[in-house]
């Protein structure tokens, strides 16, 4: 991965729905765009220092676009707001290289691919790639209702359409996806992915779980989670820099660190993309992200500065 930023320009936007656009976003000069995987993510620079994180849905075999769908979230911190207002077809804008913390899983036999809402994106890229592969899926798309749900043409007509399966509540009596059914139908090696609020992905990894699934092959990708805030003021010194800081209860080590003089690149604020993550080297932290697994919180030896504190008085930190 490389931190060099792209220049692209906005070449097509679609309103699917009163709250989702899609955007189409190219090389101004019409080169190739760097190859991704399914599941990457790509930042978006929106100006004012706001940079936010958005799946690619495209096809990962074609390199001449990248293919973002976006929410307007009405609790939005700014990101989501930004991209319906100020991106326009012939809009130029600063992004990454695609990254992916969200892989398919090499060998897995069979995938189950299970997306809520605007959660379905990283889906849609892993439904061609798991098809151009030969290998097969079943992809499960989630949502309250066919009006408020993107991308249901699309994938209605996709090459793929015998593995998508749609349910959308107002259809089936407000009723929720049968997911007894869906994990009964898979396999002994399936793997699953899951994309969508909170409350769904935790409903539908509690219940693969409680179907066998080992924790191995339960993969998920959170988009947005509620921030444990505030705690006792801690010290922070920053090794390689030689700076020290007090955390008050109303900031994060970032923040902190940002005020001293160093300049702490973030993306996600809430833990998410591992963007601020960095060494520990002495001191115990107070882990708030989702973005580390339980195993890697337990060894102590890094943590996400925007969101996580300390549980120690001190944190030597390797910046």
């Amino acid at each position: 991965m490389t931190d060099e930023l792209l220049s692209v320009v906005v070449r097509k936007r679609v309103q699917h729905t009163e709250g989702v656009v899609s955007l189409e976003l190219v090389d101004p000069q019409g080169k190739a765009l760097p190859v991704f995987e399914a599941g990457a993510h790509i930042d978006l620079h929106l100006g004012d220092n706001l940079v936010r994180q958005y799946s690619l849905c495209n096809d990962p075999a074609d390199s001449s676009f990248y293919q973002v769908g976006v929410l307007k979230d009405p609790s939005s911190r700014g990101g989501s707001v930004a991209v319906h207002e100020r991106l326009h077809e012939g809009t130029t804008l600063q992004i990454s290289a695609p990254r992916n913390l969200f892989p398919l899983a090499e060998h897995a036999g069979h995938s189950v691919l299970i997306g809520g809402g605007i959660g379905i994106t990283p889906m849609i890229a892993m439904a061609y790639a798991l098809h151009a592969a030969g290998k097969p899926f079943d992809l499960y798309y989630c949502g309250r209702s066919r009006s408020t749900c993107a991308f249901v043409d699309d994938l209605a007509g996709s090459a793929f359409a015998d593995r998508v399966h749609f349910h959308f509540d107002d259809e089936h009596g407000g009723t929720r996806v049968d997911l007894d059914a869906v994990f009964a139908r898979a396999e002994s090696d399936s793997h699953l992915y899951t994309c969508g609020p909170n409350g769904f992905m935790e409903w539908v990894m509690s219940t693969a779980r409680d179907k066998g699934f080992p924790e191995a092959r339960i993969h998920k990708e959170f988009f947005q989670v509620e921030v444990e805030t505030g705690g006792e003021a801690f010290e922070v010194y920053a090794e390689a820099s030689g700076v020290t800081v007090t955390v008050q209860p109303d900031e994060t080590i970032a923040q902190a660190l940002n005020k001293a003089g160093l300049k702490i690149k973030v993306s996600c604020e809430q833990g998410t993309c591992g963007t601020c993550l960095c060494d520990v080297l002495e001191g115990i932290p107070d882990h708030r992200d989702v973005f580390l697994t339980d195993e890697e919180k337990e060894d102590n030896d890094q943590m996400l500065i925007c969101c996580s504190r300390a549980k120690s008085p001190r944190l030597v930190l390797d910046i």
